[in-house]
């Protein structure tokens, strides 16, 4: 039995790769912010997922996830997906309030770090799966995105010097491209995002990837083009 916990699974990307592991098989703990709207992303897809909702910056909701993994005795795949944009609307470094910024870095690095910490001797025994979900603007420079690209650069980084130094456990960072999401929107308020592709057609891409098992880097979903992805289950 493969076991996961995915981040910020109540919509969008979490949403998605959720219910495709659970229909390859796999168990899957999750989490987002908002309980309704967790409870009704997880509706229909069985026991296999373990929803605990919560915020991932609080500490002890993170040491529930730990726990609740714990008990299921082994983790093949961690996927930090949660994630929040900041303050909006994106604004230029000059006027970024530092207060929000403090709340933007605490959630988009400090907690995935501080679970993964948390996580490793788990990882670390199945010879498991990191993928921290990147962004285009954590290596370009897009006026207004600097304080969400700079939080997306630092976890690159730690990701990717995770794997480093655990070469039993696999690191990728993962640009998954535009997608039509909740958090996209709030980024374009007013603007018409329906030519962004729907998430679950990221998700392919993310299961090949984990099918290919590359060494641990940064990569774009789309360079994986979906293949035999039921090997994984």
């Amino acid at each position: 039995m493969k076991t996961a916990l995915v981040t910020g699974a109540s919509a969008g990307l979490g949403r998605a790769l959720t219910t495709a592991l659970t229909g390859h098989g796999w168990t899957v703990v999750v989490d987002a912010r908002g309980r309704d709207q967790l409870t009704e992303a997880v509706q229909g897809l069985g026991p296999r997922v373990r929803a605990l909702p919560g915020d991932i910056a609080e500490p002890h909701h993170r040491e529930r996830l730990v726990d609740e993994v714990s008990a299921l005795g082994r983790l093949d795949l961690l996927v930090n997906n949660a994630s929040t944009l900041g303050q909006t609307p994106l604004p230029p470094l000059a006027d970024l309030d530092l207060d929000a910024f403090d709340d933007t870095w605490l959630t988009n690095v400090m907690a995935p770090l501080a679970l993964t910490q948390a996580l490793l001797p788990l990882l670390v025994a199945s010879h498991g799966v990191v993928v921290s979900i990147s962004s285009d603007a954590a290596v370009e420079h897009y006026p207004g995105w600097g304080a969400y690209g700079a939080t997306k650069a630092a976890l690159d980084h730690l990701t990717l010097t995770l794997g480093e130094e655990n070469p039993g456990v696999t690191a990728y960072a993962v640009d998954p491209g535009d997608m039509r999401t909740a958090m996209h929107q709030q980024a374009f308020p007013g603007e018409d995002i329906s030519d962004r592709p729907l998430p679950e057609t990221v998700v392919p891409n993310l299961l090949e990837l984990l099918r290919v098992r590359p060494p641990s880097g940064r990569h774009r979903a789309a360079d994986f083009a979906p293949g035999s992805a039921q090997a994984i289950a």
